[in-house]
C-alpha cells in the first residue's frame, strides 16, 4: 500500500507539472498579443478622432504586407499578430511649397501631383492591393479565397463632369464583391457565385498535433486472490503530422506511446510501455484529382490581384479626372467672378454719372433709380459667383488634402496659375483608331478578361467534381512493447522476480526494426446518386460563364460608343466656343458703340446698361464654353484609356503616394502673373 501510494503521489506530481507548463504556455500568445497591441486604460473621444499630425511624407509600402511572416529566424512569428500601421493624416510637404502669403497658388501639374499623394479615394483604394495579397497566402495554404473589392471608391464631392461619373468596374472574379458586368451578381445583389467551386482542397499547410495526458484509474476488482481494488496510472504522449499536396495527396503520420502502471494482477508489464507508428498515404483518382481541382483557388487569387491591379489603376483615373474637372470647374467660376466685378464697375459707374447730372439737370431722376437697380442686380450676381468661387477652392482643397484641421489650409484661397485655351487647329484622329485604343486600355475591359480567366478555371472544376469519389490509400504501421514483466504469484502469494525489463529506447528500437509491422492498401469509393448538387453547380458556372463573355462584349459596345460620344462632345463644344467667342465680340463692339453714341447725346446709360448686361452674358457663356471644352478632353482621354500615359502618371507613385515624376497635363496654358491675385469684392455704391 505505501507503494501504491508512493506511485499516486508521483503520478499527481507529474500531473501538476505538466498542468503548470500547459498553462504557461498557453498564456505566453496572451502576452505577445499584448505587447504587439497595448490596451489603453480608459476609453476617451481622443481615441476615435485621429489627429493629422504635421509631419514629412509616409510613402505607402505596398511591399510590406505582401507575404506572410516567416518562421525563420523568429520561430514564433507565424504565431504573432501583425499591427497595421495608422493612417497618416498629415498632408504631404507639397502643399506648404505652393502656400504662399496665405494662399494656395496652383496649377494642373500641382493639383493631380496632390492627388496622387493625398486624395483619400486613391488612398482607401490603395489598402485593396494588400488585401488581394492576403487571398494568396489563404490559397496557397489551401482555403478558399474571400475575394477582392473592385468597387471605385467617390468619397470626394465636386468635378460631377463627364466622364466621373462611370462606375463600370468590370469583374470581381473568385468571389470578389461584384461579378463582371453583373454576371452571378443576381438583380439585387444577393446571389452568391459558384466562383471557384469544385472538390475539396487538402490543407497545403503542414499541421502537426500533440497530445500529453495523465489518467489515474481505480476499479473495483472482481479477483478473489489479489487486492480489491485495481489502481492504474497511464500517461499518453501522442504526435502527429498531416498535410495536402497540390495533385490531392494526403499525407497523415501518427506517432503514439504510452506508459501504464497498474496494480493488476493480470497485467504483464508494469509499467507498460506502448508504442506504434502509422503512415497514410491517399490519393483521389476521379474527383479531386490533378493540379487544377487543387490548385484554382491559387490561380483565382493571383488573377484577383491582377484584377486589384487593374481596378487601383482604375481608380487613380477616374480621380484624376475627378481633379482636372474640379480644377476647370475652380478656374470656370475665377473668370465669373471677374466677369460679374467688370459688370458692376461699370454699372457703379453708370450710376455715378447719373446721379451727378440729375444733380446738374439734364437728366431725369428716374434714370438713377434704373442704374442704381442694375447695380444691385450686379451686386447679387457678383456675391453669387464670389460664394461659388469659395465653395470651387473649399472642393479642392478637400480632394487635395487628407485632412483640412490645418487652420492655414482651411482658411487658404485657392488660386489656379493656368487658364483654359483651346488649340487653333483640333487635331484630327480616325474615330477607329479611338476605339482601337479604347478596347486595348480601358481597365475595365481588363478587368473583365481577366475574370473570364476566373471562370474558365471554375467550370473546368466543376466538370471535375461531377465525377464521383475514388481514393487510393495505403498504410504503414509499426508497434512496440516494453516495460517490466510483472511478477508472478501463485495463490499462496509466492512470487518470482521479474526478468527481462524493456526500455523505451528499446521500444523505439523494436519500431524502427520493424519487428511488428501492418500495412495494407486499398480503394474507397463514393457514388453519390442522382448526382444533382454537383450538376447544378456544373451547368450554373457554364451559364455564368457564358454570361460573362456577353458581358464582356457589351462592355466592348458600350465603350465604342462612349468614344464616339466623346469625339462628338469635343466637336460640339469647341464649336460652342467659337460662337461664344463671336457673341463677346459682338458684344464689346455693340458696347463700345452704344458708350460713344452716350457721350455724344444720342444714347441713354440704360441702352448702355443693357448692352453691357449682353456683354457680360456673353462673356459668362464664353467661360463655360471654354470649361465645357476642357472637360470633354477631359473625357475623351478617359474613353481611350489614356489618361495616365498623356500626363506621364506612374503607377508606381500613385501606390506609394508619393510623387517623383510630376504630371504634365496637356491642354492647359499657365496664366500671366498679374492676374493670379485672387478678386476681391468691390466696393458698395454710395447711396
Amino acid at each position: 500500500m505505501e507503494m501504491m501510494r508512493m506511485q499516486r503521489s508521483t503520478v499527481l506530481s507529474a500531473f501538476q507539472r505538466a498542468a503548470a507548463l500547459f498553462l504557461a504556455a498557453s498564456m505566453v500568445p496572451a502576452g505577445w498579443a499584448q505587447d504587439a497591441s497595448p490596451v489603453p486604460s480608459a476609453p476617451s473621444a481622443q481615441m476615435h478622432a485621429q489627429q493629422a499630425v504635421p509631419s514629412k511624407s509616409q510613402p505607402f509600402d505596398v511591399k510590406e504586407y505582401s507575404k506572410p511572416q516567416s518562421a525563420f529566424p523568429n520561430p514564433i512569428s507565424p504565431y504573432s499578430p501583425r499591427t497595421v500601421a495608422q493612417p497618416n493624416l498629415a498632408n504631404t510637404s507639397r502643399i506648404d511649397q505652393l502656400m504662399r502669403d496665405g494662399k494656395l497658388y496652383l496649377s494642373m501639374n500641382d493639383a493631380v501631383a496632390l492627388a496622387l499623394e493625398n486624395n483619400l479615394d486613391i488612398a482607401i483604394a490603395r489598402y485593396n492591393l494588400n488585401i488581394a495579397d492576403t487571398d494568396i497566402w489563404r490559397a496557397k495554404a489551401g482555403s478558399s479565397t474571400r475575394g477582392v473589392n473592385t468597387g471605385l471608391v467617390q468619397g470626394t464631392p465636386g468635378g460631377t463632369g463627364s466622364g466621373v461619373g462611370s462606375t463600370s468596374t468590370g469583374g470581381g472574379a473568385g468571389g470578389t464583391t461584384s461579378g463582371s458586368g453583373g454576371a452571378g451578381a443576381g438583380t439585387s445583389g444577393l446571389v452568391t457565385s459558384t466562383s471557384g467551386v469544385g472538390a475539396a482542397v487538402p490543407l497545403f499547410d503542414p499541421i502537426l498535433t500533440g497530445t500529453l495526458q495523465l489518467d489515474q484509474t481505480r476499479l473495483q476488482s472482481a479477483n478473489i486472490f489479489g487486492n480489491p481494488f485495481t489502481d492504474t496510472h497511464t500517461a499518453t504522449y501522442d504526435f502527429g503530422y498531416q498535410q495536402g499536396f497540390a495533385w490531392g495527396t494526403n499525407l497523415s503520420v501518427g506517432f503514439n506511446n504510452s506508459r501504464n502502471t497498474s496494480t493488476s494482477a493480470f497485467q504483464t508489464h508494469s509499467p507498460q510501455l506502448n508504442s506504434n507508428f502509422r503512415a497514410t498515404f491517399s490519393q483521389p483518382l476521379l474527383s479531386g484529382f490533378g493540379l487544377l481541382p487543387n490548385t484554382r483557388f491559387i490561380k483565382i487569387a493571383k488573377n484577383n490581384r491582377e484584377i486589384s491591379d487593374v481596378a487601383f489603376r482604375l481608380q487613380v483615373i477616374t480621380t484624376v479626372n475627378q481633379i482636372e474637372n474640379i480644377y476647370w470647374d475652380l478656374v470656370n467660376a475665377y473668370e465669373n467672378v471677374k466677369v460679374q466685378q467688370d459688370s458692376l464697375t461699370l454699372a457703379q459707374k453708370t450710376f455715378s454719372d447719373n446721379r451727378k447730372q440729375v444733380e446738374i439737370g439734364t437728366l431725369a431722376p428716374i434714370e438713377v433709380v434704373r442704374a442704381q437697380s442694375v447695380v444691385a442686380t450686379n451686386q447679387q450676381s457678383l456675391i453669387v459667383a464670389q460664394t461659388n468661387l469659395q465653395l470651387q477652392q473649399l472642393l479642392m482643397k478637400n480632394a487635395l488634402s487628407r485632412s483640412l484641421v490645418d487652420p492655414v489650409l482651411a482658411d487658404a484661397e485657392v488660386v489656379p496659375t493656368d487658364t483654359m485655351s483651346v488649340p487653333d487647329k483640333e487635331p484630327v484622329v480616325p474615330t477607329q483608331d479611338l476605339v482601337n485604343e479604347a478596347l486595348a486600355h480601358r481597365a475595365e475591359l481588363a478587368e473583365s478578361r481577366i475574370d473570364l480567366t476566373n471562370r474558365s478555371i471554375t467550370t473546368r472544376s466543376a466538370k471535375n467534381a461531377l465525377l464521383p469519389t475514388l481514393s487510393l490509400f495505403a498504410y504503414y504501421q509499426g508497434s512496440a512493447l516494453g516495460g517490466n514483466p510483472s511478477p508472478y504469484c501463485d495463490p499462496a502469494k509466492n512470487c518470482t522476480p521479474p526478468t527481462g525489463s524493456v526500455g523505451y529506447s528499446d521500444v523505439l528500437n523494436q519500431l524502427i526494426d520493424s519487428n511488428a509491422p501492418s500495412k495494407g492498401a486499398g480503394l474507397q469509393l463514393s457514388i453519390p446518386l442522382r448526382n444533382r448538387s454537383a450538376q447544378a453547380d456544373q451547368v450554373r458556372a457554364e451559364l455564368e460563364y457564358r454570361q460573362a463573355q456577353m458581358s464582356l462584349q457589351q462592355q466592348e459596345n458600350k465603350i465604342r460608343i462612349e468614344v464616339r460620344n466623346a469625339q462628338f462632345s469635343v466637336q460640339q463644344n469647341r464649336a460652342a466656343v467659337e460662337a461664344a467667342r463671336a457673341a463677346v465680340e459682338l458684344g464689346k463692339q455693340s458696347l463700345d458703340a452704344e458708350q460713344k453714341k452716350y457721350a455724344l447725346g444720342a444714347s441713354t446709360s440704360t441702352l448702355v446698361l443693357q448692352n453691357d448686361r449682353d456683354l457680360t452674358q456673353a462673356q459668362s457663356n464664353l467661360v463655360t464654353a471654354m470649361s465645357n471644352y476642357q472637360k470633354a478632353r477631359v473625357e475623351l482621354d478617359r474613353t481611350i484609356g489614356a489618361t495616365l500615359d498623356r500626363m506621364g502618371i506612374l503607377m508606381a507613385d500613385a501606390e506609394r503616394g508619393e510623387v517623383t515624376k510630376m504630371p504634365n497635363v496637356p491642354y492647359v496654358t499657365a496664366r500671366p502673373v498679374e492676374q493670379t491675385t485672387p478678386v476681391n469684392p468691390p466696393p458698395q455704391p454710395q447711396q
